[in-house]
């Protein structure tokens, strides 16, 4: 358990782990075998908001493209089965894969440098260097590095919980991995991606127990960097220029985002009916892909709309509920870094789609359409699933918890 998630974490674990089979005899639960030949107890509320989320993104990629629907929602129907495959596998087995020496955390950061070095050499796309195009599928290493940092930060926190209070030098290490991995995604002339990792891994650091004192000089030091890639880049100056008044640069770098104001303000309360946007002709560049949520809110309306930002909520509510209840530090921190980093992605794109963050190429998790994005998402998913299921399958957990706590009244 982490600092966020109790006022004594080390006490309860230390308690619980001397005390659970005491515990399990007075609460009158039989005690489970270390190996269940069964399938593990998967969540259902995190499966059902996933499994929902993947059949409603189908709909609206088929819905949102203008032209050769049925390419792109074949294609992305491929990407779904095979994201849905390797979740349920991962939901099975990522706590035996993790043992294995190649799945190990800094090994896992080994092989995304490696994918995020290759891919610069890789021909430009759309003047950026993204994607490692294999012919029948692009893969991109950014999608690859959210899942690679995140169990790397959170395997390390687990090493040196309840130290990093006291010794500001354990966070060197962290830092320095994440660094070397943000800034090769910003060599790919990608900001949005690398704003949104170092916000989950700030995260991290804080729910493990880093005081802010202690990030504020490594914060100091890049924040020339960010100035720079912000205010000194020409295109990302005029971006955010045009967000602050885009309608005084409709006619240039402010139109997709006029174009995205006008489909969700036509929407209504209600929206036109699926299938019925006009945006999407030809109107609104991405209809498909970044914005995919402006046409959403065309169709759909604002109303219903509404309810996919709640199922996101309800996503992170119930994967930091998951996390609060966790039996290690590891998985505890796991499945809140993989949550807040499908969440934040959300609503990252959706604020950018509404005007109120600057337009930036972050797809919408479950619903743009996309290979590596969906298919990693779900693999996000399938070990969120995992670490869950390990801790709470036995039923126990939660019995031990709360007698603890009875106890301790």
């Amino acid at each position: 358990m982490v600092t966020l998630f109790s006022k004594s974490p080390k006490r309860r674990n230390a308690f619980i782990k001397k005390n659970a089979p005491s515990y399990r005899r007075e609460a009158g639960i039989s005690r489970v075998k270390k190996e269940s030949s069964g399938p593990l107890k998967l969540d259902k509320r995190i499966a059902f908001i996933g499994f929902a989320f993947v059949l409603v993104g189908l709909i609206f990629t088929y819905s949102s493209s203008a032209f050769d629907s049925s390419a792109f929602f074949k294609r992305q129907l491929v990407f779904d089965l095979m994201g849905l495959a390797a979740a349920l596998f991962l939901s099975q087995t990522y706590d035996k894969l993790q043992k294995l020496k190649i799945f190990r955390p800094m090994n896992l950061m080994y092989v995304t440098w490696v994918l995020l070095i290759i891919v610069l050499f890789t021909r430009q796309q759309a003047n950026v260097h993204r994607w490692i195009d294999f012919g029948f599928f692009k893969l991109q290493p950014s999608e690859i590095a959210k899942v690679t940092l995140v169990i790397f930060t959170a395997d390390y926190l687990d090493k040196v919980s309840g130290k990093l209070a006291k010794n500001w030098k354990l966070l060197i290490k962290p830092i320095a991995v994440a660094g070397i991995t943000l800034g090769l995604i910003l060599a790919e002339k990608d900001i949005g991606t690398p704003t949104l990792m170092g916000a989950v891994f700030v995260f991290m650091l804080l729910v493990a127990g880093a005081r802010l004192l202690h990030l504020a000089l490594p914060a100091i030091v890049i924040s020339p960097l960010i100035i720079h890639q912000l205010f000194f880049v020409g295109y990302r100056r005029e971006r955010i220029f045009s967000f602050l008044n885009p309608f005084e640069t409709a006619g240039s770098t402010g139109y997709q985002l006029v174009q995205s104001f006008l489909a969700v303000g036509s929407g209504g309360w209600f929206g036109k009916g699926l299938g019925n946007s006009e945006l999407k002709l030809e109107y609104l560049p991405a209809a498909h892909t970044d914005f995919i949520f402006s046409i959403m809110c065309e169709e759909f309306g604002l109303f219903r709309a509404a309810f996919i930002i709640g199922g996101f909520c309800w996503l992170l509510i119930r994967g930091i509920s998951l996390a609060r209840v966790a039996k290690t530090t590891f998985h505890s921190l796991v499945i809140f870094g993989l949550t807040i980093t499908i969440c934040m992605q959300a609503f990252f794109n959706m604020a950018m789609a509404i005007g109120l963050l600057p337009t930036k190429g972050i797809a919408l998790p479950f619903f743009s359409y996309g290979g590596s994005s969906v298919i990693m998402t779900l693999v996000m998913m399938g070990i969120i699933l995992n670490m869950a299921a390990v801790d709470h399958t036995q039923n126990n957990l939660r019995e031990d918890i709360t007698n603890y706590k009875n106890r301790n009244k």
